[in-house]
């Protein structure tokens, strides 16, 4: 049987149950890289620049753990999937990056996804996918149907159910794909609902968050993110704050934190990560806004691979006191 590696990194919470419904319609086995460590950003910062980004860099630590343990890595290049929004750089050149900066990968299953260019391109282009495994373009078809429809219910079960990807995840496959050690349970007793806004790579990776869900959940918060809104919310998120989107998953930040602005939540988080240009763009959008309502609590977060624990601690436990010291007082605060 074909074993295909997925990097849990970078699309991987947005896709993961799309992504392993295809491959096991055609026969594939499907391998999921390890949570990230330590190790696993060193080896990924090792291959590239230091001005790359920190996603990218966790994201080609994941690749190397799968080398020599799977028969292709799939490293999608995800262009655009709304008509005239487009994506980060880093997404439209990963394929190529990868093969470039890793030669003893196995071979890539790279495709392109760009809605811009047409359902035909779209199709054709799942079609070349498929091929890898069968060549039966109705078999290909079927995975194609049948992964749509497992992305559809994926999103259907976090929104109707209030749940974040990794407890969506684990209901899906009955596997846990967080550390061991990290609980995703409500909080026992409620101080107060937090949400949490920022690309899934950055909000449920364990390791470069140092634990920031586990430790809002440990201070007895409720943890609201952007998967638990539909999405007819998250794009009146959006219009509230920018008009119109412009990046792809913009929705994540923007959308959500409109959405969130505008209900009773104690507190937001935003999380980006350094020297990310559309991130650091939309985050500051959303602060402004804060700002202008000044009745919702807002602070951002900025993550690179020298984040210190201690640093992301202390700025997260001033924050939970102002918002303790707001709902005596009333007043909101933005840092």
């Amino acid at each position: 049987m074909i074993r295909v590696g997925i990097p849990r990194a970078l699309l991987y919470y947005q896709y993961y149950p799309a992504w392993k419904t295809f491959f096991e319609e055609l026969g594939a086995e499907v391998v999921v890289s390890p949570p990230t460590s330590q190790a696993a950003v060193t080896s990924g910062s090792s291959r590239v620049v230091a001005d790359t980004c920190l996603p990218v860099k966790v994201f080609l630590g994941h690749i190397l753990s799968l080398v020599d343990k799977v028969d292709y890595i799939f490293v999608p290049a995800v262009r655009s999937v709304k008509s005239q929004v487009y994506n980060c750089a880093k997404f439209l050149g990963l394929p190529d990056m990868t093969s470039a900066v890793i030669p003893e990968a196995p071979p890539i299953l790279d495709v392109d996804i760009d809605v811009n260019r047409g359902k035909r391109e779209l199709y054709q282009s799942i079609y070349r996918l498929g091929r890898h495994f069968t060549w039966s373009p109705l078999k290909v078809r079927r995975a194609g149907l049948a992964a749509w429809q497992s992305h559809q219910n994926y999103r259907e079960l976090m929104s109707s159910h209030g749940l974040t990807p990794p407890q969506a995840i684990e209901r899906i496959t009955g596997t846990s794909p967080v550390e061991p050690g990290v609980s995703l349970a409500e909080p026992d007793s409620v101080l107060g609902t937090i949400a949490l806004v920022g690309h899934p790579y950055l909000l449920y990776d364990e390791h470069i968050t140092h634990r920031l869900l586990n430790r809002l959940k440990q201070a007895h918060y409720r943890i609201v993110t952007p998967e638990m809104l539909a999405a007819a919310e998250l794009d009146s998120g959006i219009a509230r704050i920018a008009g119109k989107a412009y990046w792809t998953y913009e929705e994540e930040v923007v959308g959500a934190a409109g959405h969130y602005l505008q209900t009773s939540v104690d507190g937001i988080i935003g999380i980006m990560a350094f020297g990310c240009g559309p991130d650091s763009v939309m985050m500051d959008m959303v602060r402004r806004e804060a700002i202008r309502k000044a009745d919702t609590s807002f602070m951002s977060l900025t993550l690179e691979e020298h984040t210190a624990e201690a640093g992301l601690i202390t700025r997260l436990e001033a924050f939970l006191d102002m918002i303790l010291r707001k709902k005596r007082s009333g007043a909101a605060v933005c840092v």
